[in-house]
């Protein structure tokens, strides 16, 4: 089955108000960056988001928090974005703070088909306890906060239930693809992409190299194209636009 769609306006096309959205990357690595201006294009809003982060002014998923068209997102990290910050504080925006590795097997176990599951990250804390601001109100008190969790205790340690992550979509970015949507990924380039891509009930695929069916190894395939509904082959200027979130330089040596 071809799952290529000419470009990334069409991909998206079915993205609409409300959807929910499972985006690869880390910081400004591996971040489908085209797919994500697509979605901003297409004017969509009230977007639900699951992903490590959402990016930073300017760039990845910061473009569309800054266009106003995020009403909710599910992260682990959100730091590098005042924007993030500013909505937030202000009642604008509801978020749900998760940690990092409990984040990634939310979205594992929705692709898995896993519905739940226990881990000790959490236990103790407002991760299980519920009270964690999820929207401010006007005034800076709490108008929304997260309910506590169940917990159970096995072989005699804690652990918190935490429940996997669906969404309608999945965006993400792979160094090569073929036609049957078979994607690998460039090293540390592959962080969140697979778990959110899993983790969507349509997944959009964006690639910087696409190649016919039975030019991949399959023993270096990291995604098998079950997970991937449709694939955009990225023009060589947009492949090579790989922005990065801070540059530092080493001193001199002495």
């Amino acid at each position: 089955m071809d799952k290529v769609i000419a470009t990334a306006a069409e991909a998206v096309a079915r993205i609409e108000d409300g959807a929910s959205l499972a985006v690869g990357g880390f910081g400004l690595c591996g971040v489908p960056e085209t797919l994500i201006r697509a979605v901003h294009d297409g004017g969509a809003t009230g977007l639900r988001l699951a992903s490590n982060n959402c990016g930073v002014d300017g760039e990845g998923l910061g473009v569309l928090l800054a266009a106003g068209r995020v009403a909710r997102v599910t992260a682990s990290y959100v730091g590098e974005n005042k924007e993030f910050a500013r909505q937030y504080l202000a009642g604008e925006l509801e978020v749900e703070l998760v940690p990092q590795g409990t984040l990634a097997e939310r979205l594992r176990a929705g692709g898995a088909g896993i519905p739940a599951f226990y881990t000790p990250a959490g236990v103790g804390t407002q991760i299980s306890e519920g009270g964690l601001p999820w929207r401010y109100a006007a005034d800076g008190s709490a108008a929304l906060a997260s309910p506590p969790r169940e917990t159970r205790v096995i072989d005699g340690r804690e652990y918190v239930l935490e429940h996997a992550i669906t969404c309608d979509f999945a965006l993400v970015h792979a160094a090569r693809g073929d036609r049957h949507g078979n994607l690998v990924f460039h090293r540390s380039a592959a962080n969140f992409n697979p778990l959110a891509a899993m983790a969507g009930r349509v997944t959009i695929a964006e690639v910087e190299e696409l190649v016919e069916p039975g030019e991949l190894d399959p023993d270096r395939v990291h995604l098998p194209g079950v997970f991937v509904q449709h694939v955009v082959a990225l023009t060589p200027e947009q492949a090579a636009r790989k922005p990065i979130e801070r540059r530092t330089v080493a001193g001199r040596a002495a």
